[in-house]
């Protein structure tokens, strides 16, 4: 029997279990932790970001929760809330789909309250963005949500850009370890939700967004002697350009995804460009460009960009000297899926703003067996049950995809996964 014949029936074989693996430990215990009261007035956290006494920035990038009055509400609050026991982040940046809008205000604030009361309880100062679907349904704008946002103490709020159609539109300076010297800078955009003249299509940063970025840039720098502050890019929706340094293949080759709109058009990783990670699903741009990234090139001030919106998605692409990154939802599902989603960490060190460091976690890097037997030690029933079943699929997962690319490997040559 052949080599590649032998590769085949074990795939195969793995295939099964780990099918069978998602549908016996589909596990759904209830959590009984989660505080839906609203924000409690005499908790304060302090707001003001800067690098700490080593000098270090950490970022937690939280994608996509999606928290909804549905079964798995009480784990996606369990995991996030794990996230930033794990990390211990200085900065949690959350970039939009953070909860699911309902038609009674209360609800969604509900959702909100479920979220946000992770931070404010461990006194995290978080940046807020929205997505396409945080105001899509019910009476509360972008602007009336961004202001219940902005009743927790660790919420850092928006400044001078309320006026945007986009409102979640900001910069956080990040101040020197031992002065209030602006050394980094955080820059977050609402990239919207639907286009307003083809609602089938998402949106994008705007123009009078990207004029308020340029002045903002160039006041920075101004302050800063003429030299330019160093920074970084969150938003939840991807930009365009994205699709520049992938490379166009035929359809059948292994790995190639289709573009968003042009139904004939398929991409895959380009070898001969520097790459990140795993690109899993298309990546879904606005449909219109109003030339963000174009702005971003000129001002040159931006190292890299960290979106979300493509849930599986956990890769990177250079692009005229700006890492365009996403990253994996950060929920709990109960399905496949559920081991392709994780957080991503951005760190940067105040000795060289010039560069940073990025990697992420999926749920199953996490919450290993390892996580399972402390757990289990210390009589945590729901962490237990929720971690087991997470190592059991993620560990099958690993298992099946590792295979699955030395199959294509083996028959093509080719590979579809590049460092973190």
């Amino acid at each position: 029997m052949s080599k590649k014949i032998v590769f085949l029936i074990i795939f195969a074989v793995l295939v099964v279990l780990f099918v069978a693996s998602i549908i016996f430990f589909e596990i759904d215990p209830k959590n009984t932790n989660i505080n839906y009261s609203p924000a409690d007035p005499q908790s304060e956290t302090d707001k003001t970001i800067r690098f700490d006494e080593n000098g270090k920035l950490k970022i937690l990038h939280i994608a996509d929760p999606h928290l909804n009055f549905d079964k798995h509400l009480d784990s996606s609050v369990w995991v996030v809330a794990e996230a930033c026991d794990v990390e211990k982040p200085d900065l949690v940046v959350l970039t939009g789909d953070n909860t699911h809008p309902d038609e009674d205000p209360e609800k969604t604030k509900q959702l909100i309250n479920a979220l946000m009361n992770i931070f404010e309880s461990r006194k995290i100062p978080v940046a807020v963005t929205f997505g396409n679907h945080d105001a899509e349904k019910g009476p509360m704008t972008r602007k009336d949500i961004m202001e219940y946002y902005n009743t927790f103490s660790c919420v850092i709020s928006t400044d001078g850009s309320e006026d945007f159609k986009n409102c979640a539109t900001f910069n956080i300076p990040v101040l020197a370890s031992d002065s209030d010297k602006t050394k980094f800078n955080l820059w977050v955009f609402d990239s919207g939700d639907y286009d307003e003249d083809d609602p089938r299509h998402y949106d994008r940063v705007r123009t009078e967004q990207i004029e308020w970025y340029k002045k903002v840039s160039a006041k920075l720098k101004k302050e800063n002697g003429g030299e330019t502050v160093n920074s970084v890019v969150f938003q939840h929706i991807i930009v365009p350009e994205i699709y520049d340094v992938l490379k166009k293949v035929d359809s059948k080759k292994p790995y190639a995804i289709p573009h968003i709109y042009n139904e004939d058009e398929y991409y895959m990783f380009d070898p001969e460009q520097v790459n990140y990670g795993k690109l899993n699903e298309k990546p879904c741009p606005g449909y219109y460009n109003d030339g963000q990234f174009d702005a971003l090139v000129e001002t040159g001030d931006v190292l890299a960009m960290f979106t979300g919106h493509d849930h599986t998605n956990a890769f990177g692409v250079r692009n005229q000297n700006i890492d365009i990154y996403t990253s994996l939802m950060t929920r709990y599902k109960g399905v496949a899926y559920t081991t392709q989603y994780g957080y991503r960490v951005v760190e940067i060190d105040e000795k060289d703003t010039s560069k940073y460091e990025t990697r992420v976690e999926r749920l199953y890097d996490i919450f290993d067996f390892g996580y399972i037997k402390t757990a289990k030690d210390n009589g945590d029933k729901y962490s237990f049950r929720i971690a087991l079943e997470l190592a059991v699929k993620g560990k099958a997962q690993e298992i099946c995809m590792k295979l699955w690319h030395s199959v294509i490997e083996l028959f093509t040559g080719r590979t579809v996964v590049y460092p973190d």
